[in-house]
């Protein structure tokens, strides 16, 4: 089962985890913040920085993907047109990582930041790793 680890103070992070949920029918992917008990405890399991919130890290059985791999991994779960932008792996990974790293960096200015982690509604609940 796969898990995404996001940024729970980002905007736009926040945003994109309703959307995969809407396009995730089969409810396969789990979900954690990173400053979360859960998140830091998957993080340093496997030898992941605990202040690796610039990126988005997505557990699958045996793999773990970060940045615009994880982010296009995602991709291959949902059911909307979305599924066809795991395309995009073609494109070379330092050229999509360097996009990823750029966009990272501004996504607060642009989309703002919330002081407290995103708080799962009840629906959502049952999608996220307990602490």
């Amino acid at each position: 089962m796969p898990i995404l680890l996001f940024d729970g103070h980002c905007n736009f992070c926040n945003a994109w985890v309703k959307l995969i949920v809407d396009r995730d029918a089969s409810k396969i992917i789990r979900f954690a913040t990173l400053q979360s008990s859960a998140g830091r405890r998957l993080l340093e399991e496997n030898n992941i920085a605990l202040d690796y919130t610039d990126s988005l890290v997505l557990f699958e059985e045996e793999r773990c993907s970060v940045s615009s791999t994880a982010a296009l991994r995602i991709y291959s779960y949902l059911d909307g047109w979305e599924r066809h932008l795991q395309v995009l792996t073609v494109v070379p990974r330092p050229l999509r990582d360097a996009v990823y790293r750029f966009f990272a960096k501004y996504r607060y200015k642009w989309f703002g930041r919330r002081e407290q982690c995103m708080i799962p509604t009840p629906e959502l609940r049952e999608r996220f790793l307990p602490d």
